[in-house]
């Protein structure tokens, strides 16, 4: 009932897009938790209301326990369903809010589906790699899976102590040739490697700026009709 009402004065809804999927010491739910506490708070002051994460997407790291992973064709179809189930109940600008860059091939179902409702429209926007973040986090040092960059207070789990000294980063490339069991081989705990943590402060900074560009966002991002 209340969304019924907010449709009558509002069309926009954000929905948040993630992954179960190893994070070395952190949360199995780092993507998922990034990209619904992202957006919620981002969306909060404008009213606009947040559906819960999609908390299933694509993985590699499917040797790694708890790291279920859809397949390309599967998760596209379900971001194309979602879009279509939300247009047929009057939502008609959607901010795709993902925080998982192996989600990418999603972002090709909202050019499609613009294409077939003249009227609606869909942003798909990575937080974490967005313009403003990925200034701040390359000036700080090293962003990357599973380090620093995604150790925030809510994505920690209790009782896990997280190194304190540097891994040496593993290159994207050679990883991108090999097949789960090697990327896990060559991964070990499944950092990608930097620093496992920085100061609060530093990564409490980066979260204001991921909520204030998604925000932005959210709010000017769309065409004029």
């Amino acid at each position: 009932m209340q969304l019924e009402d907010y449709l009558r004065r509002d069309d926009r809804i954000v929905l948040p897009l993630g992954s179960t999927e190893q994070h070395a010491y952190l949360s199995l739910e780092t993507d998922s938790i990034t990209a619904e506490r992202v957006a919620v708070e981002a969306a909060e002051p404008l009213r606009v209301p947040v559906l819960p994460a999609l908390a299933y997407g694509i993985t590699g790291f499917t040797a790694f326990p708890g790291s279920p992973t859809l397949t390309t064709q599967t998760y596209v179809r379900v971001v194309r369903e979602l879009l279509e189930s939300l247009y047929a109940q009057g939502f008609r600008r959607v901010l795709l809010v993902s925080g998982h860059a192996g989600n990418e091939p999603g972002r090709s179902v909202r050019h499609e589906w613009m294409a077939s409702h003249a009227d609606a429209q869909s942003i798909w926007h990575d937080w974490a790699v967005a313009p403003r973040v990925n200034q701040l986090a390359e000036a700080l040092g090293e962003p990357d899976h599973a380090n620093w960059a995604e150790n925030f207070p809510w994505t920690r789990l209790d009782g896990i102590d997280v190194p304190a000294e540097r891994k040496e980063p593993v290159a994207g490339g050679a990883l991108r040739v090999l097949d789960s069991k090697g990327v896990r081989a060559v991964l070990r705990d499944g950092s990608f490697g930097g620093l496992y943590r920085r100061t609060d402060a530093d990564v409490l900074e980066l979260w204001r700026v991921g909520v204030e560009e998604t925000r932005d966002l959210l709010d000017h991002g769309w065409r004029a009709p």
